[in-house]
């Protein structure tokens, strides 16, 4: 009977791990890990209860993880009485709005850099990838200047246009535009197609996945943005979600419980994309060539 349970585990850890028992270290790294993904979603797991909860509840000492009473009423009282359904909208329309735009500068941009030959490229390409190591804060006034000579302070134009042209966007699509063969662009060319026909119908339909991630990652940035539209925008009504979040944490009062409902609102677009496109991701990232 021993020798068929052993026979029977030496079997079943064959299948698991391709015909061999898991060594010491597989199994530590796998503790590891398991840990490490504790430690990253347990917070979250903790905003998401405590948002439930009511201001006597989070500021009981030992705090509770799981809520004694389920306030549901905290969400709809955050978007109701600190205009939160506002700021809401407002993080949706810029993003959505500065989203597109970037994908279109940045594609348009990526061809050229990827598909013409023309002197002084290699220059500007690189004068473009020197732009990643230039942060926001050094270049915050000259913008702001601009901005406010075009009269855009204090607008949605304002908070979207700025951060259209981004030197990683256009760094992904350019490495991936480069693994497309030119022989369908010479092609297309004879066929007597125009440039911006072959941009269209050709480039931008084998470049989704590249495209799917500069959207990602679009998104995040401005979905979390919150230095520029704190300087931009000085009306309530042009507020995001993280500067609106920000301004009522510096209350004197502050209801902790609106605040972590509104939290988990504003995490739930950026978790949902990346459920449902993590596989875009991977195969976008996976595929841009290194050329």
């Amino acid at each position: 009977m021993k020798n068929i349970v052993a026979s029977a585990n030496k079997n079943k850890w064959s299948s698991m791990s391709g015909g061999k028992p898991p060594t010491t270290w597989a199994v530590l790294r796998t503790l590891i890990l398991i840990w490490l993904v504790l430690i990253i979603v347990l917070p979250v797991i903790w905003i998401v209860l405590a948002s439930f909860k009511d201001l006597p509840e989070l500021g009981q000492k030992p705090p509770t993880l799981i809520p004694h009473a389920w306030h549901i009423s905290n969400y709809s009282q955050a978007l109701q009485t600190y205009g939160f359904a506002t700021f809401l909208r407002n993080s949706i329309f810029v993003t959505a709005s500065a989203t597109l735009l970037t994908l279109i500068i940045n594609s348009m941009a990526a061809f050229a850099f990827a598909k013409y030959n023309f002197r002084g490229r290699e220059g500007l390409f690189i004068m473009t990838l020197a732009m990643l190591m230039i942060p926001l804060q050094v270049i915050l006034i000259p913008i702001y200047q601009v901005i406010t000579k075009l009269h855009m302070v204090n607008t949605f134009w304002g908070l979207i246009i700025p951060a259209a042209a981004t030197p990683t966007g256009v760094f992904i699509l350019r490495q991936y535009m480069l693994t497309i063969p030119d022989e369908i662009i010479e092609s297309a060319r004879i066929d007597g197609a125009g440039d911006f026909r072959i941009f269209l119908r050709i480039i931008i339909p084998l470049a989704k996945p590249a495209l799917a991630v500069v959207t990602i990652f679009s998104i995040m940035w401005r979905w979390n943005d919150f230095l520029w539209p704190l300087i931009v925008a000085q009306d309530s009504k042009f507020y995001t979600l993280p500067v609106a979040l920000a301004i009522l944490n510096g209350e004197l009062s502050v209801p902790y419980n609106l605040v972590l409902a509104m939290s988990v609102l504003s995490l739930l677009p950026v978790i949902i994309m990346f459920v449902f496109m993590q596989r875009q991701i991977a195969q976008g990232i996976a595929q841009t060539g290194l050329k």
